[in-house]
C-alpha cells in the first residue's frame, strides 16, 4: 500500500469516527459512508464567512468543532442572533432554502476556529429519502431550530435588554466551556440589536451587582 492510500484510509477512519462519535443519531453505516465519500471536509478560521444573506446555498454544514453563528440582518443592516451551531448540529434554515432554488436568508460565521462536513445540496433529498437515520435527524433539526427561534421571539417580546444580555453570555460560556468569553461590548450590541452604549452600561451594572468582570475584549461571568 503506497503513502497516498494509506493517508487516504487514515482519513476516512478518522471521519467515520467523527460522524459515529458526534452524530449518534446518523447510525446508519451507509449514510456515514456516503457523507465521507460525497461532502467535503472543511476548516474555517474564527471569522471566517460560511454562508452570506441572498447567496445561492451549494453546501449544508456538519458541525463537529467549533460553532457558529447564524444571523438576520435587517434593511438598514442591522445584525440580529438567531441561534449557534455547535458540534452534533447542522442549520435548518439552510435545509429549508436549499429545497429549492431559494437564496440564504440567513448569514453564517464561524465564532471560533470550526470544523464541518459540507455536505452539497443536491444529494439532501435522496439521502433525506433513502436513509432513515438522516431523515430522523433532519427532522430532529428543525424541532431544535424551532424551539430556538421561539425562545429567541420570546427574548425580543418579553424580557428585558439585562436578561437577554445574561442569556447570551451564558449560551457563550457554555459553548466555549470557559467562564472567560472574548468579546467586545460592540459584538454584544449587534448580535442583540442594541447600541454599544447600552450593553456597556448593562455590562457596567453588572459588574457593580459582582455578576461579571469586565476586561480588555473579554468578559468573565462570575455569577454561579
Amino acid at each position: 500500500m503506497n503513502f497516498v492510500m494509506q493517508v487516504k484510509n487514515q482519513e476516512v477512519f478518522e471521519h467515520m469516527h467523527l460522524l459515529k462519535e458526534v452524530f449518534p443519531m446518523i447510525y446508519e453505516n451507509e449514510i456515514r459512508e456516503a457523507i465521507i465519500k460525497d461532502s467535503v471536509y472543511r476548516e474555517f478560521k474564527e471569522g471566517d464567512l460560511l454562508m452570506d444573506i441572498g447567496h445561492y446555498i451549494k453546501f449544508v454544514p456538519l458541525v463537529t468543532k467549533g460553532f457558529i453563528k447564524i444571523m438576520r440582518e435587517d434593511n438598514d443592516g442591522n445584525e440580529l442572533l438567531l441561534y449557534y451551531l455547535k458540534p452534533g448540529d447542522t442549520c435548518a434554515m439552510s435545509l429549508t432554502c436549499c429545497s429549492g432554488e431559494s437564496t440564504s436568508k440567513i448569514r453564517a460565521v464561524a465564532e471560533e476556529d470550526t470544523e464541518c462536513f459540507m455536505i452539497p445540496t443536491k444529494l439532501l433529498d435522496d439521502w433525506t429519502a433513502k436513509f432513515q437515520s438522516f431523515k430522523n435527524f433532519v427532522l430532529a433539526t428543525y424541532q431544535k431550530r424551532f424551539d430556538e427561534l421561539l425562545a429567541t421571539i420570546d427574548g425580543l417580546a418579553f424580557q428585558k435588554m439585562d436578561e437577554r444580555l445574561l442569556n447570551i453570555l451564558k449560551e457563550k460560556s457554555a459553548l466555549l466551556k470557559s467562564k472567560i468569553i472574548p468579546v467586545t461590548h460592540l459584538q454584544l450590541a449587534d448580535e442583540l440589536h442594541s447600541s454599544r452604549e447600552v450593553i456597556s452600561r448593562l455590562l457596567k451594572q453588572m459588574e457593580n451587582k459582582k455578576m461579571v468582570k469586565l476586561g480588555r475584549q473579554r468578559i468573565e461571568i462570575t455569577l454561579g
